[in-house]
């Protein structure tokens, strides 16, 4: 019996853990204050032009694979981003990002 009963208890928390949850994020919909934690993320890196990315290679002045072991891709993956055959993911264009614009962050990590 002490069995059932713990259930029941448990289950009538979590309906009133999901009520309460429901009801703040109606509020939250509606402009009201709610106990709610908000993040906003930030916008996905722009894409860049095979141009750029191999501008930005040559202002470090190395070849594509020496460039790939800078920035852990394979040369392949280089040759490609700048033959336009295909892009580099969102991680990889943040980081052709930083390069771009504090390449010296670049150079301290390695």
């Amino acid at each position: 019996m002490t069995q059932a009963k713990n259930k029941r208890k448990k289950k009538v928390k979590i309906f009133s853990e999901l009520r309460q949850s429901l009801q703040e994020a109606v509020n939250f919909e509606q402009g009201g204050e709610a106990g709610l934690r908000v993040t906003e993320l930030l916008p996905p890196p722009k894409p860049l032009t095979r141009h750029q990315i191999r501008a930005i290679r040559k202002a470090f002045n190395v070849s594509q694979a020496v460039f790939a072991r800078m920035i852990n891709v394979s040369a392949n993956a280089v040759r490609s981003w700048e033959q336009g055959v295909r892009q580099p993911r969102e991680a990889t264009l943040k980081l052709l990002t930083i390069a771009d614009k504090h390449p010296e962050i670049l150079l301290a990590a390695e």
